[in-house]
């Protein structure tokens, strides 16, 4: 009768456990291989497997500052799917709501090596297992003790069934009370057009508490140029805070308080010292905010955070390798010059 009890308790230990992630998210998964010698795609006869996805490098850093991340995806049942799961695992992220399907492979992608701008990349994702995610899914999520839920554009971008999913993943969030962020994550190779991907992704940011553009982003979707002006966009529109990563400025916030107010914080970039790749970077520095969040840092500080992150991933290989631990972090911010804007 003890063993009994002793292992009902367990039981309800594990499944408290299990709805206990601070953050929900969901994307896409992409199997990456990174060519392990320079010259075009074409070429290359060897390659070496690491992880991507934004939304994977999201979580990734997220986890690796001590958090707890729940994944929403899709994958094959091939070896590639597999070894999406196993990574997250690996990553201490939540694998329960990672679904697989026989009819669509896991997607993938290649990248080069490239010593000047951003290296050449191809992506096999069309009719990926991860496009094929259905509201039908969001339906088997536990938003339970969950606090924040961050989405990216690209889901919304693979799919009719992802843009529904997106949508209903917003609306199972508000219900829950949860605080929802958006990074646009724009990839206009993705959708019909650059006029459906401007009107869907302004329609799924001003369903969102915070907006998280980078500058690039902020001007296609919003048609400013000033920081401020592109911010006020969102906020006139319902959304709470703007966060805009400015790359080589810095990056900056505005928020609308409940009293109509306004508050604005900005940060510069630290010092990168061996840029190795952008990709990932941006993914980065989203980490460092929603982390911020959880820990309750005040604007300036989220800002300093992302930036840090941001700038460690610029001088790493893979897409998310470089994400660092809350040591490495606090060391990197501690050692590493800032660059005043220009």
């Amino acid at each position: 009768m003890i063993q009994i009890v002793n292992l009902i308790s367990h039981l309800e230990i594990i499944l408290e456990a299990k709805q206990m992630s601070e953050i929900i998210t969901a994307g896409e998964p992409l199997v990456l291989f990174i060519a392990d010698e320079k010259g075009p795609l074409h070429a290359v006869r060897h390659y070496t497997r690491y992880m991507a996805g934004a939304d994977v490098n999201v979580s990734v850093g997220v986890s690796r500052l001590g958090h707890t991340v729940s994944f929403l995806t899709q994958t094959g049942e091939d070896p590639f799917g597999v070894y999406v799961k196993n990574f997250l695992n690996n990553e201490n992220i939540d694998t329960t709501y990672v679904f697989s399907t026989p009819k669509y492979p896991t997607g993938f992608m290649l990248k080069g090596l490239s010593d000047i701008g951003d290296p050449e990349t191809v992506y096999f994702r069309k009719n990926s297992a991860a496009s094929k995610l259905t509201k039908e899914a969001v339906r088997q999520v536990d938003f339970s003790g969950a606090k924040i839920l961050h989405l990216g554009g690209i889901l919304a971008g693979l799919s009719e069934s992802g843009y529904e999913a997106t949508l209903a993943l917003i609306e199972k969030a508000r219900k829950y009370g949860l605080t929802i962020t958006f990074d646009p994550n724009l990839r206009p190779v993705i959708w019909e057009s650059e006029e459906k991907m401007i009107e869907r992704t302004n329609e799924i940011a001003c369903l969102c508490d915070i907006v998280m553009p980078n500058a690039k982003e902020a001007r296609i979707l919003t048609g400013q140029h000033v920081k401020e002006k592109m911010a006020d966009f969102y906020l006139f529109k319902g959304v709470r805070q703007v966060i805009i990563n400015l790359v080589e400025e810095g990056s900056y916030s505005k928020k609308k308080l409940e009293d109509g107010s306004f508050v604005e914080a900005a940060a510069p970039k630290y010092e990168v010292k061996h840029l190795v790749d952008r990709i990932g970077a941006g993914d980065g520095f989203v980490s460092g905010i929603l982390a911020g969040m959880l820990e309750q840092l005040d604007d300036q500080a989220l800002l300093m955070q992302g930036n840090a992150i941001c700038s460690i991933q610029m001088q790493s290989l893979g897409d998310n390798d470089g994400l660092p631990t809350r040591a490495a972090l606090d060391a990197f911010m501690k050692s590493v010059s800032l660059v005043s804007a220009r």
